[in-house]
């Protein structure tokens, strides 16, 4: 396949999966229960969080943090009581616990309080050559206060080797605005052509066998060549991508 072929092909893929259907399988479901711009926001990081592994799982799992949330993430978040985070005793998704889910109520306070914000955080190193030193300046600041040292493994490092799948798939949620109702868009301090796609075992194994990917190991430097291919189709859009990737690796076994 030539490029304008791939590009040809791709395009076609995204139509048939950017579409509100998608929305019924995917954990984006959870963010999209929500109106308010902070509780679609704290949403969309805390399901984004937990998004590896089964897929049914990973939305029941992140229903159940709403639920413990209140479905009201961001009145809990900035009202609540160091007793409140009791209720979350026994939770568990995979290795993510508890104390994680704690600590991260308890960050994302610190950052409404005092750092204007998720989407301030993350606009305040954005570039338009990519979100890289933005994601690693982020989990700077959201371990700033006194955590636990089980919890730095669950925000991703581009700095240090890491794809952080899971912050460029909320990226991809809150900054991308499309006509079909899937990406939210309420991030508008960002360019969704600064965006990386969220590199998972189903995108890279896609991406390799149409040639857009060589290196093995779904790392930053995976995500670089990634990126490099994908602006090539369209600079404006490149994670529009993630649509036809995902969906020929989950839904068509390619």
């Amino acid at each position: 396949m030539n490029t304008s072929e791939l590009k040809e092909f791709l395009d076609s893929k995204v139509i048939a999966y950017n579409n509100p259907k998608f929305i019924e399988s995917d954990p984006i479901q959870i963010p999209h229960r929500f109106s308010l711009k902070e509780d679609i926001e704290i949403a969309s990081f805390l399901t984004a969080t937990i998004a590896w592994g089964n897929r049914k799982m990973i939305i029941k799992n992140a229903d159940r943090m709403m639920q413990l949330l209140g479905n009201s993430p961001y009145d809990f978040i900035i009202n609540h009581k160091e007793s409140d985070l009791e209720a979350f005793k026994g939770f568990v998704h995979r290795t993510f616990n508890a104390e994680d889910l704690s600590y991260f109520v308890k960050s994302l306070q610190n950052i409404y309080v005092n750092h204007g914000g998720l989407e301030a955080v993350f606009e305040k190193h954005a570039s338009e050559n990519g979100m890289q030193t933005a994601i690693h300046e982020f989990k700077k600041t959201f371990f700033s206060i006194n955590h636990p040292s089980r919890t730095l493994k669950h925000v991703g490092d581009p700095k240090k080797g890491s794809a952080a799948k899971r912050l460029n798939m909320m990226l991809r949620w809150l900054v991308r605005s499309d006509q079909a109702g899937v990406d939210f868009g309420i991030w508008k301090t960002i360019s969704p052509s600064a965006l990386s796609c969220p590199l998972d075992v189903h995108s890279g194994n896609v991406a390799r066998k149409l040639g857009v990917l060589t290196r093995k190991q779904n790392d930053a430097k995976a995500l670089l060549e990634l990126d490099t291919a994908l602006r090539t189709l369209d600079p404006k859009d490149p994670v529009k991508y993630d649509f036809a990737l995902f969906g020929l690796g989950v839904f068509e076994g390619f």
